[in-house]
């Protein structure tokens, strides 16, 4: 599925980690979720260029979809974002 990211939520223990490169730490109450920020980022940036692609091409339902799943993405992102400076 294109655009799909996978989330695992780890153990308490590990909230305190230092988060690899690149990656965001979210709190939550059962543990932390790790985000690859620049990844999601990446991820909105290709469904944009090929929803571009896709209306040059007339596609243009398909290039809707494709930037709505963009629009979702950045909303993911922000939320994410939002939630770790509330914390």
């Amino acid at each position: 599925m294109a655009g799909s990211v996978l989330f695992a939520a780890l153990p308490a223990a590990t909230a305190t980690a230092a988060p690899a490169a690149g990656q965001q730490n979210v709190a939550a109450r059962a543990g932390s979720i790790r985000v690859n920020i620049p990844q999601l980022r990446q991820q909105s940036a290709d469904l944009k260029a090929k929803a571009n692609r896709l209306d040059r091409d007339g596609a243009h339902a398909e290039a809707k979809r494709a930037r709505a799943e963009a629009a979702a993405i950045d909303r993911r992102i922000q939320a994410y974002l939002d939630a770790e400076e509330n914390m």
